[in-house]
């Protein structure tokens, strides 16, 4: 699987990213969820202190410690969470960040986190003082690269012009093309490197996206309704007659230069084998990446400008 550098950093993910929030409670069958995800070639595993309230780390933890020098790991920070009571609250100071990342490292059996994410942000943060406390992260060697995790334009463009960051974790896909208005071609520009999470759009972008459309598309999806859903997906299905529509949904996204990854959610090893069979070196031609834009909207975001 092809590797692509993550911003300015030293590191190389996979083109694909195992996204773990969906791998579940069992620590067995989400090991051999990561296991097939990593035995298909991908290297970067994305988790979330705040997934299952931490218990999402450690049974990453536990699947990964004996494999840890293989693998590009990714957690993020920001929510202040309480497990008894299973609620929380935004927390951006410096003071959580540095201990959320002690807390993250236990979960996780690890002494370095690779890719350390602020998970959300708002104008109204301290945004100096957080990214104060991810550079100090990486001159004790506890983080090797940070970012941040928004589709907020406001919040990305302070990012860009104050901080490091090497990348961005934004929703991303044929459905949801906002981030091609403004922010893609800035980042590109920066050097910094698109985590594309939802690349599947819900599962309304994979091969049973029909039924999908049926079950969370009824009420619509950003810009589009029930109908316009239905349309789009059987026009882009005409698009796919030697591949699935998997595979065109990845390759959309990893089609501009600023995406780094694709980062897909698995609940079974069955979604990992259908989201990785297809062929890397076929690239998604001009043409038919040009067709997909016809066929869908160009929408923008409307708030956090």
């Amino acid at each position: 699987m092809n590797r692509n550098q993550l911003g300015k950093s030293d590191i190389y993910i996979s083109e694909l990213t195992l996204g773990c929030m969906s791998i579940g409670t069992n620590s067995r069958e989400a090991k051999k969820i990561i296991d097939k995800a990593l035995d298909v070639g991908i290297n970067h595993l994305d988790t979330a202190d705040l997934y299952d309230f931490g218990q999402n780390e450690e049974i990453v933890g536990q699947a990964i410690k004996d494999k840890r020098d293989k693998i590009i790991l990714t957690t993020k920070v920001g929510n202040h969470f309480n497990k008894e009571n299973q609620d929380w609250f935004w927390d951006p100071s410096k003071k959580h960040i540095k201990q959320g990342v002690k807390d993250s490292l236990s979960r996780l059996q690890t002494d370095y986190i690779d890719f350390y994410m602020l998970h959300g942000g708002t104008i109204d943060d301290p945004i100096s003082e957080s990214i104060e406390a991810f550079d100090e992260l990486k001159q004790e060697g506890l983080i090797r690269s940070y970012g941040i995790s928004s589709i907020r334009p406001n919040v990305i463009r302070e990012y860009v012009e104050y901080s490091s960051i090497d990348g961005v974790m934004m929703q991303y896909n044929m459905l949801d093309r906002r981030p091609e208005e403004e922010i893609l071609d800035l980042l590109h520009e920066n050097n910094i490197r698109v985590l594309a999470r939802g690349p599947l759009a819900k599962g309304m972008l994979s091969n049973k996206g029909d039924k999908q459309i049926e079950i969370k598309g009824k009420d619509g999806f950003l810009d589009y309704k029930y109908d316009e859903l239905d349309t789009i997906y059987h026009q882009l299905s005409d698009l796919h007659q030697n591949s699935s529509m998997n595979e065109l949904a990845l390759k959309y996204v990893l089609k501009h230069p600023a995406v780094a990854t694709a980062v897909f959610g698995a609940s079974s090893m069955e979604q990992v084998e259908e989201n990785t069979l297809y062929n890397p070196s076929n690239i998604l031609t001009n043409e038919t990446y040009a067709a997909i834009q016809e066929i869908t909207k160009p929408i923008q975001y409307k708030n956090h400008r």
